[in-house]
């Protein structure tokens, strides 16, 4: 499993940065959150990636607030800063939760200016209908700001505004693409590479899921692969997650030196 996957990942541009933001949010956050700079770079020396491109990276990261560093005499120890705890925060349900939320019919259309309030609508799931007309159903989050309507919607026509306010074809491919990228059972491996493996999946699930806006199944394509897709990644997920937790508990080191225990919600990612 995990060769195919290195070479995946070598196929595309460098996401150094991105990666260690999914290490941190998948792996380090539920155990405390802080990780020796040595152990960073002894888990990406392990998938081919060189110290210079990892210091570069903390340095970016940290530099745009997403990183946060401590010293504690000359070991550098690093965690999550504010924009990184709140993007992780804001990622997790949506990475480890369910797909498609329950329906009650109804649609929330708001019209909101350019700015960082549509920014963030986007993010959160909302879809364009008409430029500065964003629409989402009513379980997702309600708008801060902006005029905010309610409207009814049958099924048939709650799938045609679906197709026409969200780019569903392109997150469909996406996940066909995960699911051919990974196996059905990891197979055997060492605890480090079920850390790596771990890391590399949530990484390539995360950017998919990420895209997905979320809707109730009743207004998706028939046989939405984003199902599919969830199912091997939770599959999979927890049978590398024993392996890749004893790994962190032998080796990694955090500033009070062993990291803690995981948090139990860990344990009930994907549920």
């Amino acid at each position: 499993m995990l060769p195919a996957i290195l070479a995946r990942l070598r196929e595309q541009p460098s996401r150094t940065g991105s990666l260690i933001i999914t290490l941190y949010g998948d792996a380090i956050a539920p155990r405390g959150g802080s990780l020796w700079l040595g152990t960073l770079l002894e888990i990406f020396r392990a998938i081919g990636v060189g110290g210079g491109v990892v210091r570069t990276a903390v340095s970016r990261l940290a530099a745009d607030g997403w990183l946060a560093r401590n010293r504690v005499g000359r070991n550098s120890f690093y965690h999550l800063a504010e924009r990184g705890r709140d993007a992780t925060e804001a990622a997790t349900p949506r990475i480890y939760g369910r797909l498609s939320p329950g329906w009650g019919g109804r649609f929330r259309l708001a019209l909101v200016d350019p700015g960082p309030a549509r920014q963030a609508l986007a993010e959160s799931g909302y879809g364009t209908v008409l430029p500065g007309l964003l629409v989402a159903p009513d379980t997702a989050p309600a708008p801060q700001n902006g005029l905010v309507l309610s409207a009814d919607a049958e099924p048939e026509a709650a799938r045609a505004l679906a197709a026409r306010a969200w780019p569903l074809d392109d997150v469909a491919g996406r996940y066909r693409q995960f699911i051919a990228a990974f196996p059905d059972a990891p197979g055997p491996m060492t605890d480090r590479d079920a850390l790596l493996a771990r890391m590399l999946l949530i990484h390539e699930y995360r950017r998919v899921v990420l895209r997905d806006p979320h809707l109730p199944a009743v207004i998706l394509p028939p046989d939405w692969p984003g199902h599919a897709a969830r199912a091997l990644c939770a599959r999979l997920y927890a049978a590398l997650l024993p392996g890749s937790e004893r790994w962190l508990d032998a080796n990694a080191v955090a500033e009070d030196g062993k990291l803690p225990p995981p948090d139990p919600a860990l344990l009930r990612r994907f549920a």
